[in-house]
């Protein structure tokens, strides 16, 4: 059985997450998304809320598993939940930089676990999190917004600026 966790912040959940989870559903068996937790980061969403996101935005599925994890590396974290394989989506060069380098760290510590990375398609390439929470507020925003976040994730952010 391929076992797969694909983790990230999800902060919010975007159009592009999506994409992945179920790209990732297509190469493993099974696959857990796990919302991570970065001290130096604050989020405008907490771990519960970025939770609930992710459940109401993807339809539900028995391979599909959410979950969530502070205070680890991904690595061991995929470990422990026995994941062979760890989902990355690369977006530009830097991410690829980054991510290169992650990986090589990830080997160094479990040579056992995978990465895979895939890259999105160029209508959601640069969607990210950050993007989308740079475009809410001026006038028109929701127009914009709309397109690169499923409709909970809309309602939550629309919500959050009334």
């Amino acid at each position: 059985m391929k076992r797969a966790v694909y983790a990230g912040s999800f902060d919010p959940p975007t159009n592009g997450h999506l994409w992945m989870i179920q790209q990732g559903l297509e190469l493993f068996d099974t696959l857990t998304v796990a919302v991570g937790s970065n001290p130096s980061k604050s989020y405008t969403f907490s771990i519960p809320q970025r939770l609930d996101l992710l459940r109401e935005s993807v339809p539900s599925c028995e391979r599909l598993l959410f979950d969530h994890f502070d205070n680890s590396y991904l690595v061991d974290y995929a470990e422990s939940i026995g994941a062979d394989y760890i989902l990355r989506g690369i977006r530009s060069a830097e991410d690829y930089e980054y991510e290169r380098v992650m990986r090589a760290i990830n080997g160094d510590l479990k040579p056992k676990v995978q990465t895979v990375f895939l890259m999105p398609p160029r209508d959601i390439a640069e969607v990210s999190s950050s993007m989308v929470k740079g475009l809410i507020g001026p006038t028109g925003w929701e127009n914009t917004v709309r397109r690169y976040v499923p409709d909970p994730v809309f309602n939550a952010l629309a919500e959050l600026k009334k």
